[in-house]
């Protein structure tokens, strides 16, 4: 695991498979997929941003890497990836020998970043902002938004929608008094619509910049000025909001004004559409939100409309490289379902909180704008490129992003998520955000294979960068040699993207059974045993935490829709789709510390015996932070012990975890949700519902911890199944 972790340390890479089988057959044999998950914009420490155009080859996209054949006397390259030879450009060739190497051909720098002459305009901050909540919401939304504008670059560009009953795209260049143009709320408006409405002159859409959209450091936000929507509402009837409508304008504003730039549309937003194009749910309140049973009975009678448009905005957003975030903040649900195509295809942020007034929100919004040196670490308007040697293919791709529908000799025939291309739109980048690759061997060899990933955006300074990480591998006959180089971790997130991937279009019943048939074929191809002989079975240590993944990978919110609701389901697979591999692990299996008198703080066990009476526990699920007392320890806290200056030690073990968890907390986006709770509390449920059952309300032994009311079947049942299944002729 050190190995991999410090590969994605330099690179931002993480593969299933380190080594690759030989022949294509092996290669279906092995059951995992071969792929890799990839971080753009990870952060590397050397070098630092190339001031010069890199080097590329003259018989493919490649560019010069640290892989390269070097030829120093005649001066001449050749290519890993078509074995052309290529000339050096003067300014290498004058100055390179062996031992004076460009940053590109230096073995330990296998990413390398340039920073190119070209600038493509300042990046644009569209705020879309819902009026019709509550005004003590709206005074603290509003509040939030002025600040975020003192994170702005002072030469990005802001502009202004809000929306009710109907659009108001506010002119910010006119400076008399507040002055807005409405759209109605009922209408789907196409650009041209836009264009002409809002008076932007043909051919001339830099005439929208300096009324609708101005720079940070020439405006104020006529915020004071924004007040709820007038438009009367019944009280047995939602508000008319007509969100919809409003992201159709943001999106034909943007496509108008600044096309092919980068840009991001701030979508905020505190109930359903109940009006115009992209209707979620009736105004009259007797007609309840969809649910799952709703959509699976096809008694959704909006969903189909609603998710064709925001697709088909979706898909207009990201082929003029803008991105769509959604912050919806609402106890109810406000159509993020729906929406998904949205964010997924565009590489935008979701949150989602109770209210605007919510720390959840307010944090997550100024950390969407977190800086590093100076500079945001947002990229804009990125695009991602996969070049691979002749031995394999590129069979999709899992991810905030969308095709770009770039057919070449790379593509493989087998579709995987966005497949077909080997390359992809990916919008807007940070140093979280994760693309799943998937490959497909195409013919034996024995040579070494390279890939190499291009990655083109926009800096939040306005100009061009482009980053390089090439990567090498060997190929292996014997099965012992891939056990070898398996990265569990890393498997696990890709099975769980493509299952995710996968309930866009199938029952998750269906998914379900996927995971476990691969796990069992899995474990019968790596496992030792003989025939019909469980007890004989032995799993190399390279694959001994891969079942317990796959075991809460099944129980998790990703393919379980009990007790959630569509916009939750949507929530929670949007995120796992984008992030990295450590933080995507820590969603399908939650980790779990324990505080306690006997022993210093300490990893524990997932498992219902983890839960004692005079232990702390600390459950991070990524979504949210759990601190449990248990029933001793929150007693002693009721009694006030911890105020006693005898009783110092029990004030420490209190506040230690409480620590831990803001720790935690301070390096998540979005910011988790924090959770308090006492044993045989309610809160309390949610540190239960995510533990292995080993002890339930049927257990004989309740004294071996927290007895869990459930018929889910434990690990220790789920294995014994797998052992079995596994071990058959």
């Amino acid at each position: 695991m050190e190995d991999f972790a410090s590969a994605e340390e330099r690179d931002g890479v993480r593969l299933s498979w380190n080594v690759w089988p030989a022949s294509r057959l092996e290669a279906t044999r092995i059951v995992v997929p071969i792929g890799l998950l990839y971080t753009p914009l990870k952060p590397i420490a050397h070098p630092p941003p190339l001031a010069y155009e890199p080097v590329r080859c003259n018989g493919c996209p490649a560019l010069l890497n640290p892989y390269s054949q070097v030829d120093y006397r005649t001066k001449l390259w050749t290519c890993p990836f078509c074995l052309t030879r290529n000339h050096f450009p003067p300014h290498y060739a004058d100055n390179i020998s062996e031992s004076n190497l460009p940053a590109e051909l230096i073995p330990q720098f296998s990413s390398v970043e340039y920073e190119l002459n070209t600038t493509r305009g300042a990046p644009v901050f569209l705020f879309v902002i819902d009026t019709c909540i509550p005004d003590a919401e709206l005074d603290e939304l509003k509040d939030s938004v002025q600040q975020t504008l003192n994170l702005l670059p002072e030469h990005a560009l802001v502009g202004l929608i809000s929306f009710g009953a109907h659009v108001q795209v506010h002119e910010l260049g006119f400076s008399e008094c507040s002055k807005a143009i409405a759209f109605r709320g009922t209408k789907d408006y196409s650009v041209q619509r836009v264009q002409e409405l809002l008076g932007i002159a043909p051919g001339q859409p830099s005439s929208a910049i300096g009324r609708f959209l101005l720079p940070v450091s020439d405006c104020w936000l006529e915020l004071d000025d924004l007040s709820r929507d007038p438009w009367p509402t019944p009280a047995d009837q939602r508000p008319l909001r007509c969100t919809g409508a409003a992201l159709s304008v943001a999106v034909g504003l943007l496509e108008t004004a600044v096309p092919r730039q980068g840009a991001r549309i701030l979508l905020m937003v505190g109930g359903p559409a109940t009006c115009g194009p992209g209707l979620v749910v009736d105004k009259l309140r007797s007609e309840d939100m969809r649910s799952h049973t709703d959509i699976q009975k096809g008694a959704a009678q909006h969903l189909k409309a609603s998710t064709k448009f925001y697709q088909q905005l979706a898909e207009r957003a990201a082929a003029a490289s803008h991105v769509v975030d959604v912050f919806a903040c609402s106890l109810d649900q406000v159509g993020l379902f729906e929406m998904r195509s949205c964010v997924d295809l565009t590489g935008g942020a979701v949150v989602v909180a109770e209210s605007f007034t919510q720390s959840v929100f307010k944090e997550s919004l100024r950390r969407l704008f977190k800086r590093r040196d100076g500079a945001m670490e947002m990229g804009f308007s990125a695009t991602l490129e996969c070049i691979t040697s002749r031995d394999f293919k590129i069979a999709g791709a899992i991810g905030p992003c969308s095709s770009l529908r770039k057919k070449s000799q790379y593509v493989a025939d087998t579709e995987i998520g966005a497949g077909g291309t080997n390359a992809w739109s990916l919008g807007g980048v940070d140093p979280q955000t994760s693309v799943a690759i998937y490959f497909e061997i195409s013919k034996s060899t024995n040579k070494r294979r390279y890939c190499q990933l291009i990655t083109s955006y926009l800096h939040s300074n306005g100009r061009a960068r482009l980053r390089c990480t090439t990567l090498c591998g060997s190929w292996a006959d014997d099965a012992s040699a891939l056990a070898r180089s398996f990265d569990q971790e890393a498997a696990a997130v890709l099975m769980a993207r493509i299952a995710v991937h996968r309930t866009d279009t199938e029952e998750v019943s269906d998914v379900l059974r996927w995971v476990d048939r691969s796990l069992i074929r899995l474990c019968a191809k790596f496992a030792d045993y003989r025939k019909d002989e469980p007890q004989s079975f032995r799993l190399p240590h390279e694959f001994s935490l891969y079942p317990q993944f796959m075991f809460h990978l099944r129980r998790s919110q990703f393919l379980q829709l009990f007790n959630s609701s569509p916009d939750e389901s949507a929530y929670y697979r949007m995120i796992l789709v984008r992030e990295t591999t450590l933080n995507s692990v820590v969603m399908i299996q939650p980790t779990l510390l324990s505080y306690s008198f006997q022993a210093p703080p300490s990893a524990v066990l997932l498992d219902a015996s983890s839960v004692r009476p005079d232990c702390i526990l600390l459950l991070d699920t990524f979504f949210y932070v759990i601190v449990f007392h248990g029933e001793t320890i929150a007693a002693w806290r009721d009694a006030g012990y911890q105020d006693q200056e005898e009783h110092a030690a029990f004030r420490n073990l209190l506040m230690q975890p409480l620590a831990d968890a803001n720790a935690i907390c301070d390096t998540r986006f979005p910011l988790p949700r924090y959770i308090v709770a006492d044993q045989h509390k309610s809160e309390a449920r949610f540190l239960i519902c995510k533990l292995n059952p080993s002890v339930t309300h049927n257990s004989t032994d309740i004294a071996a911890g927290q007895a869990i009311p459930t018929d889910d079947v434990s690990l220790k049942v789920f294995m014994e199944h797998l052992i079995k299944l596994a071990v058959e002729s």
